[in-house]
């Protein structure tokens, strides 16, 4: 069953600009259509004035004495106020503030990915509220949580300032950061990338990335070069890379051996002469 809608009691707001016979006070002093001073008018004879215009009298200052009423078009007049309010709200900056959680003991892997969504905020020109949260026994400790908003804003200084200095309230430790003026002029592309970024979508402190950078980065799991462990003469005394020793040997190809017959077929085997 649907809920029905609450009968909304408040009156309609109503325009309380008093025009033509609304105006209640004997006299009045009037102003022509063109801005010029008439002078002190009753309020009947500055009516017919307007009328003969077919234009409005309109009363534009109600705390004179006596009130100062102008001869004009009321309904051009209420479009272009609209439009000027209109125009005014259109130039005005809207600036969310948004928020990121930190903990004190946070991973460098951690670190880095709240760091590109603080980066990310600031570069869509919104204020960013930093929270460091604390637990049980953290809470002793301070500044852990002030180093790392101290490092966050060093490293987002070209993005961003910081509007208001880490302050800790209760377990919660908070700095608001704001865009930096190259930000807000648009001098800072929004899908530039800043100095710290690596590049290939790997983080700082990935240890994927800096195993594939370094010099024994080819290298399999264990060290050796097929991916399985390392031999013990594989690396020097100071750990430097010792090329395979090859052994060649110095003795001549082995001749193929006559087949011998058997000692059955052609009888003993004679004595040798040198032994008795």
């Amino acid at each position: 069953m649907p809920v029905p809608r609450r009968f909304d009691r408040r009156p309609p707001e109503r325009d309380t600009t008093r025009i033509n016979e609304r105006i209640r006070v004997p006299e009045v002093r009037l102003i022509d259509d063109e801005g010029n001073q008439i002078g002190v008018l009753k309020t009947p004879d500055a009516l017919v004035f307007a009328q003969e215009r077919d234009l409005d009298l309109v009363e534009v200052a109600p705390e004179a004495r006596p009130p100062v009423c102008r001869v004009l078009d009321y309904s051009k007049y209420k479009y272009e106020q609209a439009q000027k309010v209109k125009q005014a709200r259109k130039h005005q900056q809207q600036i969310t503030i948004r928020e990121i959680k930190f903990r004190p003991k946070i991973a460098q892997h951690d670190y880095d990915t709240k760091k590109h969504h603080v980066e990310r905020f600031l570069r869509h020109k919104d204020k960013v509220k930093v929270t460091i949260m604390f637990r049980g026994r953290e809470v002793t400790h301070p500044e852990r949580g002030t180093a790392i908003l101290d490092r966050l804003a060093e490293e987002l200084s070209e993005l961003g300032v910081v509007e208001q200095r880490p302050m800790q309230e209760g377990r919660n430790m908070t700095m608001m950061m704001a865009p930096s003026k190259a930000v807000l002029a648009g001098r800072v592309d929004v899908a530039e990338i800043s100095n710290g970024e690596v590049h290939n979508g790997a983080h700082m402190g990935d240890v994927a990335s800096t195993a594939i950078d370094s010099p024994l980065g080819h290298a399999g799991a264990g060290g050796s070069p097929d991916g399985g462990a390392e031999d013990a003469g594989d690396t020097g005394a100071f750990g430097e890379d010792v090329p395979p020793v090859v052994v060649e040997s110095s003795a001549p190809d082995p001749q193929p051996v006559a087949a011998e017959s058997s000692p059955a077929e052609d009888g003993p085997a004679p004595a040798d002469p040198a032994v008795p």
